[in-house]
């Protein structure tokens, strides 16, 4: 069987999606190939959203225990009800790849169900698990497949007691004792949620620091944060080896990443979250004349277009941080490009958010590497401490960071530690894409009392100085 389409796309992640019903809006015939039972991808299905929906309900249930008698709510001890916050996970799930397929069905998009691979240029094949396959014809071809966990070598994943993500969003029960495996978003997220529901939780790092890439004097303060609410931290060592015991639990063998003496660790569950990496199995790339670079990811140009005529990739699976909203864009973008219009992502202006309690949200350049590219920039910062509705909510933790550059005061990049970060960093990101400068951010009137005032109050310190403090 046969059939012709203007663009298809291989996997319906953020990016997949995204670009499927641009594109269809832009009046192209659209066809998606997923091998999953529903759409979404790894984002929707066992990534960003549930992670979230737990994140929520975990801090509810922390702040309810430990909160609430400050602010005149007596009740008694909160209980924990896992099967029930892992439902609310489920429907929220399940609602929103619900969703998805709605915008497909709205905006006439073809699915196909089953494995795609790339025989040639202008043809899909697609494999379903049972069932003849199904070759499409195709104008385009988009490659959206997203990111894979990265494996820890030595170490086997049974998804019950040593779990990627997707197994610590699955626990039927709070481990007594979690070691998390890297001290990167994914790893402190999860591990934050188990600590909430009772988990004793270390984190093994390699490095010498948590939160490698972002700013580091973010870095650090946030890692005294987590460690007050109980995380414990081993930082520049790795794990050599984990150990099934006989009653089902585990010890982990960590060791100083220079070398050195072995510590042993026990656990009930182990969480390896070393980062992702780029998935193209079975997509036939080499065939097809899609060429890889050398860390696996799909070469292309500033237009997404590979080494194959008419083949594109965009997201995870190629260069840039693996941030669903990237891909998005992306795929955005390639579908302007292809209906003649002029598709563009601005990388300098992503931001990226930790869900944690607080949550910390950067865009743009951090200290670090301004200082490693000689430029002269200046700091304006200021702390939730000093900002009335922060303390009303009890939630002064935290600081605004804005970097400017010291002769233009144009923003190059900010840091938000504090509760709602991941809100307010996007005037940050607006002001970034207009190219805007710190003086323009502290001339805009803030509405008092609220936690973006300290936003205005550090592009105020960047001038002649915050108000409050």
């Amino acid at each position: 069987m046969s059939d012709q389409f203007d663009l298809t796309i291989i996997g319906s992640g953020p990016g997949g999606y995204v670009c499927a019903i641009r594109a269809a809006q832009l009046g192209m015939k659209v066809a998606v190939v997923e091998k999953w039972p529903t759409l979404g991808g790894t984002c929707l299905n066992v990534g960003c959203i549930p992670s979230k929906a737990l994140l929520h309900a975990s801090e509810l249930f922390e702040e309810a225990g430990h909160g609430f008698k400050a602010l005149g709510i007596d009740i008694p001890a909160p209980q924990l009800n896992l099967g029930q916050m892992q439902l609310h996970k489920s429907e929220t799930v399940a609602s929103n790849v619900g969703g998805v397929d709605y915008l497909f069905k709205k905006n006439k998009i073809t699915v196909f169900r089953g494995i795609g691979s790339i025989p040639a240029a202008g043809k899909v094949l697609v494999t379903p698990q049972s069932g003849a396959q199904t070759e499409i014809s195709t104008r385009n071809i988009v490659i959206a497949t997203g990111s894979v966990s990265a494996d820890l070598p030595g170490i086997e994943i049974d998804e019950k007691t040593v779990v990627t993500s997707t197994g610590a969003l699955e626990l039927d029960q709070v481990p007594q004792r979690l070691v998390v495996i890297g001290a990167g978003v994914i790893g402190l997220e999860l591990g934050s949620v188990w600590a909430r529901l009772g988990a004793q939780v270390i984190v093994v790092e390699y490095l010498d620091r948590i939160l490698p890439g972002m700013d580091s004097e973010v870095a650090r303060q946030f890692q005294r944060m987590l460690q007050k609410q109980g995380m414990e931290f081993r930082l520049s060592s790795k794990v050599t080896g984990i150990d099934r015991q006989d009653d089902g639990s585990l010890r982990l063998a960590v060791e100083p990443s220079a070398g050195g003496e072995a510590e042993v660790l026990d656990a009930d569950v182990a969480l390896v979250a070393i980062g992702r990496k780029p998935f193209t199995e079975g997509l036939g790339l080499e065939l097809a004349g899609v060429a890889l670079d050398e860390r696996g990811r799909v070469r292309v140009d500033g237009h997404y277009k590979t080494s194959a005529d008419g083949i594109y990739a965009i997201g995870d699976v190629i260069a840039g941080p693996m941030l669903a909203h990237k891909a998005e864009d992306e795929g955005i973008a390639v579908a302007e490009i292809l209906a003649g219009q002029a598709g563009h992502v601005n990388y300098a202006a992503i931001p990226s958010v930790i869900y944690t309690n607080p949550e910390v949200a950067s865009v743009g350049r951090t200290e670090d590497e301004l200082k490693a590219d000689g430029i002269d920039y200046k700091i304006g910062k200021f702390p939730f401490t000093a900002n009335g509705r922060a303390k009303a909510m009890q939630a002064t933790q935290g600081f605004v960071k804005i970097l400017a550059d010291v002769e233009t005061d144009r923003v190059l990049g900010a840091h938000i530690v504090g509760r709602n970060a991941g809100e307010m960093i996007h005037e940050l990101v607006t002001l970034m894409e207009f190219s805007g400068a710190a003086e323009d951010l502290a001339r805009t009137t803030h509405a008092h009392p609220t936690l973006s005032e300290a936003i205005r109050e550090a592009a105020l310190a960047l001038g002649d100085g915050a108000i409050h403090i």
